[in-house]
């Protein structure tokens, strides 16, 4: 029966939506492509669906494919397939009403008869309105997988109405024909075209082309089994969906169902971007919804501290909300973040305990990012830290040690995790601050790199045991014994002299003591304020902070045995002037050891002086 063309006004609800939609409900207007081709994808999967259980199937021959064709000249994008397609009343139901969604009653159906099909998405009925934010009209021919019911054709601008009549002469599925608005043009050129597909719809499971030629072409690897990929596979993979020419580093590619079902493949770049100078690192590893791009780049999905990993996280557990860009369930993505951030964890766990050289590789590049995650993460905190390597006292030059097999070497007596911050390890080995705990055969954790005090005192402690700085004023170090027959200065000499020294140095000291960590050098500062350490102090100049220019509060610590400070204790009576010079002088040397010396000025022409009197 031939059905003339009829008018019929749009659903309170689809004016609504529309109204929506054409106004505020996307942030980018290209998404409608993406909404389309999953529809179009729903629709295939629909029909094979059917194919098990129905024989008389229309156009049975026809590829299950999509199909896009641009033309500039008329200004026009049309998208086809060939799935189960809709009839008239279908027409009607599907796209006039928000009720009656094709997609929400075949799904309804799956789940009634005990199924679960994971390549189905979204709501036909629902992400078909997107068109409207580009089109001045929208024309979907359509023709049932039924043989024995006609083709039609749904128009409508979008401003109320839509009409319905007989098309003949249609195939199996539907073919919707935009005819863009003035301004967006652009959708109707191939290049445009090609690159949204290739963006969002990359991973479609069904041929997709566009003006005859297959843009699909990558399969979305992270939904096979592993087993089955070659690394030729995930290096090619990688490179597409990383915009990389390097291969990676490290890959993990894992899936889980509880609590959420999961597929994910994650990358490790070979190099550390930000390490080479370039600007911060954005969030990379896309989400992804049954094998349809939702963001190429969620903030929200790895903490910031993993922003270097790349790859794809695919969760079918996405709640999303009408128009598949914002994400309601706010709890499910922080869920997703613990889980996928747990695995990863675990994962550079066993690489560090069954391939070290290439875990150590990795830290070179990559540690700096752990430990951002170790001082800022509480979280995942415990787990960041064991990660953390350090050179030490007792490891070789480039070899590192962790901190669980530091605490395994510890002697009973010792409480403390010792370690000294310094720009290289020549620099920490040859000052005044190391030999008093090598001396007492106390490892110490050699720090290279500026965040490192501030990750030590977020840390604070591993394994019950306190991260202590070893050039603290406030050190506490056990007794060693005196060589017989040392030279050294008495305590009343020691008393003398520390006194004579606070006097002279003014307000440039705090505090003049004698040493008890010192072996081989004379002296050594410490920083009298706790919460300004030189590294902090520089870190704050650099950022211009209030507090940065505040006057240096440095203590000064004497080793009674070593000969210079034996001379000055003899030279502060004889030749008091000069015994000054060299007591200011002894100050500077501790200063520069310290990283704490901020203006040499006065130093130089303090030499000046002493080479003149020498």
């Amino acid at each position: 029966m031939s059905h003339a063309p009829q008018t019929f006004e749009f659903q309170a609800e689809i004016k609504q939506l529309l109204d929506i939609v054409i106004h505020s409900l996307y942030t980018e207007k290209e998404i409608f492509v993406r909404e389309l081709v999953s529809n179009a994808s729903d629709a295939l999967e629909k029909l094979r669906h059917v194919k098990l259980t129905e024989k008389d199937i229309a156009d049975e021959a026809s590829e299950l494919e999509i199909s896009l064709t641009t033309d500039e000249t008329a200004k026009t994008l049309t998208i086809q397939d060939s799935g189960i397609g809709m009839t008239r009343a279908e027409l009607i139901e599907n796209l006039g009403t928000i009720a009656h969604s094709g997609s929400k009653a075949f799904l309804k159906s799956l789940s009634e008869a005990g199924q679960k099909n994971a390549n189905l998405i979204g709501q036909f009925g629902v992400g078909f309105y997107s068109a409207f934010m580009v089109a001045k009209s929208v024309k979907v021919y359509a023709r049932s997988w039924r043989t024995a019911e006609p083709g039609h054709v749904w128009t409508s601008d979008g401003s109320g109405s839509y009409t319905v009549e007989e098309a003949p002469d249609q195939r199996r599925g539907v073919r919707i024909v935009i005819e863009l608005k003035d301004d967006c043009g652009d959708y109707s050129k191939e290049w445009k075209a090609k690159e949204i597909l290739e963006r969002y719809s990359a991973f479609v499971s069904f041929p997709i082309t566009l003006n005859g030629t297959r843009v699909n072409t990558v399969q979305a690897v992270w939904l096979r089994n592993k087993a089955e990929v070659t690394e030729e596979e995930y290096t090619e993979f990688y490179k597409f969906q990383a915009h990389a020419f390097d291969e990676p580093r490290l890959r993990l590619h894992f899936s889980a169902d509880a609590p959420l079902t999961i597929n994910a493949l994650l990358f490790v770049p070979k190099e550390n971007t930000e390490k080479l100078g370039f600007s911060r690192t954005e969030p990379s590893v896309a989400l992804y919804c049954r094998k349809v791009l939702i963001d190429a780049q969620p903030k929200d999905l790895l903490p910031e501290w993993l922003r270097f990993l790349k790859g794809v996280v695919d969760s079918e557990d996405l709640p999303l909300n009408i128009s598949r860009e914002t994400m309601q369930d706010r709890a499910l993505i922080e869920k997703l973040n613990k889980v996928i951030t747990k695995r990863f964890l675990k994962f550079l766990e066993e690489e560090a305990k069954n391939r070290a050289e290439a875990y150590q590789e990795f830290y070179a590049q990559f540690g700096i990012f752990l430990k951002e995650g170790a001082a800022l993460d509480f979280t995942h905190k415990d787990q960041l830290v064991k990660l953390l390597r350090f050179e030490s006292s007792l490891t070789e030059k480039g070899k590192t040690t962790s901190l669980a097999d530091y605490v395994s070497r510890m002697s009973a007596e010792q409480k403390d995790v010792y370690y000294l911050i310094g720009p290289n390890r020549e620099a920490i080995e040859n000052g005044p601050y190391l030999e008093g705990l090598k001396a007492r055969n106390l490892e110490v954790l050699f720090c290279y790199e500026p965040v490192d005090e501030y990750v030590m005192n977020n840390v604070r402690e591993f394994d019950g045991k306190k991260l202590q700085a070893a050039d603290r004023g406030d050190l506490k170090l056990s007794d060693l014994p005196k060589p017989p027959g040392e030279d050294t200065l008495t305590e009343e000499q020691t008393k003398a002299l520390t006194e004579w020294l606070k006097t002279t140095l003014a307000d440039r000291v705090e505090e003049v003591k004698a040493s008890d960590r010192l072996v081989g050098s004379p002296a050594l500062a410490t920083n009298a304020d706790a919460f300004m350490s030189p590294q902090m102090r520089r870190m704050m100049r650099a950022m211009n902070r209030e507090g940065a220019d505040a006057p240096l509060k440095v203590n000064l610590e004497i080793n009674p045995r070593h000969a210079v400070v034996r001379r000055l204790h003899a030279l502060r009576d004889s030749a008091p002037d000069r015994a000054a010079l060299v007591g200011e002088q002894l100050l500077d040397n501790a200063l520069i050891a310290a990283g704490m010396l901020e203006d040499p000025t006065r130093m130089v022409a303090r030499l000046y002086k002493l080479l003149e009197t020498a």
